[in-house]
């Protein structure tokens, strides 16, 4: 059995998404989703019929946008966040979102061809938030190896 890495990270939008406040962000969602899509190790990202993921839901709160994407390793989902064009966007971030309390972003690692769910992201999400980083979620800065088949327990 082989695996992938997992990725969800939320963000609280400071006005709605058709807000000029936040339009320079929605203008880069284009690109940058276009740029991930070509990325070398890029698998799979959540999208609606729109072609992001603005318009998906992730919990009540509808000034929170959920983003996920599915990776064949963590050097290219880190090479894609940290040396791509993305990470303007990301350094911009506080530009259109609220500074969270807690941790809105986590990696999990799926089997290969698994497509996760918003409900199984927002687990891995929780789970990080209140035990920090375990096998079960995690982040770059403590990563956990890949899943052998030996003892897999996801």
């Amino acid at each position: 059995m082989s695996f992938q890495l997992a990725q969800i990270n939320i963000g609280r939008l400071i006005a709605p998404v058709d807000d000029p406040r936040i339009a320079d962000f929605v203008s880069q969602l284009g690109p940058i989703n276009a740029l991930a899509d070509a990325s070398p190790g890029f698998v799979w990202r959540l999208q609606s019929e729109a072609g992001n993921a603005t318009d998906i839901v992730y919990n009540d709160d509808p000034f929170v946008i959920v983003n996920m994407s599915v990776w064949q390793s963590v050097e290219a989902l880190r090479d894609f966040v940290y040396t791509s064009r993305h990470i303007g966007v990301f350094r911009d971030r506080a530009r259109w979102f609220e500074k969270m309390e807690k941790p809105h972003y986590c990696l999990w690692w799926i089997p290969s061809g698994h497509i996760p769910s918003v409900a199984e992201g927002r687990e891995r999400l929780e789970h990080y938030q209140q035990n920090g980083p375990t096998s079960f979620s995690f982040w770059f800065t403590k990563l956990f190896p890949m899943p052998t088949e030996q003892g897999v327990s996801l």
